[in-house]
């Protein structure tokens, strides 16, 4: 069955596992990095050339806006995304607040969050949209430091969610005062785009969460040639301009925790051939927490491999996931298979993500019968118990489909409904799942 049809599904019964899942694969480019890496090369002079770049939905609509103000996106043989940027100089917007140039972003939280600095470097109206849902996902905080910065920022319906109405003559930058407690992403658009401000721009944080994904941005700065300094809680990047380069995007590992999964709640093997002991990815800490729940990893300069203990030997874990929020649902699969109480903690961030993540976990859990009590700020998961099928939501969320196909592997005859979902970040799973166990879709 091709992987069209697949996603086409109203319905999909994921495959159940016939023993130990014994596989070696590659993950599609990271997500993360491939956006971060987009907009350095969109702001870059001269023509980049991303190597293995994640190619989904998320990445289309960034790569549309980007085109739209005045960048060249372009495939390559061999998968890669050539990115003539415009050194900076953006296309303007509209002449007034009635006609302003559009961006789309779907349900792409990160990408519209890094275009809102990156278009208060044009001149004039902008309005930055997506779904239903993005009209539910904070933006305000990052748009208070843009007004900080010289921007006029609005949020149309004035609830601190996008639309949003952006009116700019360039960002002055200097000091600003900027609150993260909700989003990294924040701090990353403004450090994205800071190196293009007036003045050298310093950044002085009121809290932040998923520290990670901060240093991702910076080192893929880097990697184009602007420095960002750390001072305490403030951050500054002096004035400059990207330079184009070739730069390789290594493998997804938060996809990689899927397969993974499956590895520990089998007592299998799965070495993902792309992921490298020295991820620029926080994520990848997940095999980490892997291991102190029974599993043997084992890491070298262009993989890592997951070996799930005995049946019955999966242990509970107690855990701050605040750094890595979208291994969450993840564990918390694995958790529903482990022995003990698993307590994951500091993640009610994960709240504003796609979907509210928490809540969207614990509800599909209890409907498999795992014993969940959903907390502010996480989960708590009592682990081991028998599981029973039932239709799993997925709340148009990539990453509730992809975690409820580690308990397929489990427990037979669950169902995941709008399995198309996952072609935000990883348009090609499920024919990747598949594989993975050795079964014929079409069978």
């Amino acid at each position: 069955m091709s992987n069209t049809l697949l996603l086409d599904k109203k319905d999909l019964k994921p495959p159940v596992a016939r023993g130990p899942i014994r596989a070696a694969l590659k993950v599609p480019g990271s997500k993360s990095i491939t956006q971060r890496a987009l907009m350095t090369a969109f702001l870059a002079k001269g023509k980049s050339l991303l190597k293995d770049p994640l190619h989904s939905e998320d990445i289309t609509l960034l790569s549309g806006s980007l085109r739209a103000l005045g960048a060249t996106v372009e495939p390559e043989d061999g998968g890669g995304l050539a990115v003539t940027g415009t050194g900076g100089s953006i296309k303007n917007g509209g002449l007034n607040r009635s006609a302003p140039l559009e961006l789309y972003m779907g349900n792409n939280g990160t990408g519209i969050r890094f275009l809102a600095s990156a278009v208060c470097l044009g001149r004039g109206w902008y309005r930055l949209y997506g779904t239903e849902r993005m009209g539910e996902r904070p933006i305000q905080p990052l748009l208070d430091a843009l007004t900080q910065w010289g921007a006029e920022a609005i949020t149309e319906k004035g609830n601190g969610c996008p639309p949003v109405m952006i009116k700019s003559a360039g960002l002055k930058g200097g000091h600003c005062r900027l609150e993260a407690r909700k989003s990294s992403q924040y701090l990353s658009s403004l450090l994205l785009s800071g190196p293009y401000c007036n003045e050298n721009a310093l950044i002085e944080l009121d809290g932040l969460v998923s520290r990670p994904y901060v240093d991702l941005t910076i080192s893929v700065m880097k990697a184009f040639g602007i420095d960002v300094v750390e001072k305490g809680t403030a951050f500054s990047v002096e004035r400059g301009c990207y330079r184009s380069i070739e730069y390789q995007v290594e493998g997804d590992a938060s996809s990689a925790s899927y397969f993974f999964a499956a590895a520990a709640i089998t007592g299998g093997e799965v070495t993902i051939e792309n992921l490298p002991q020295d991820s620029l990815q926080g994520d990848s800490a997940f095999v980490d927490l892997l291991a102190q729940m029974g599993c043997v990893i084992e890491r070298n300069s262009s993989s890592t491999t997951v070996r799930g203990p005995e049946p019955g030997k999966l242990k509970a874990i107690e855990t701050d996931m605040s750094k890595w929020p979208d291994m969450v649902p993840t564990l918390a699969i694995v958790a529903a298979f482990a022995s003990g109480t698993t307590v994951i903690k500091n993640v009610a961030h994960l709240r504003i993500k796609e979907t509210d993540r928490l809540k969207a976990v614990a509800s599909e859990l209890s409907k498999l019968g795992s014993r969940v009590k959903e907390l502010p700020d996480g989960l708590v998961i009592e682990g081991g118990k028998p599981l029973r099928p039932a239709s799993i939501s997925t709340y148009d969320d990539h990453r509730i489909a992809m975690c409820f196909a580690v308990a397929g592997l489990k427990v037979e005859g669950l169902t995941i409904q709008d399995p198309g979902c996952v072609a935000k970040s990883f348009p090609d799973f499920w024919q990747r799942w598949y594989k993975m166990a050795g079964i014929d879709p079409d069978k």
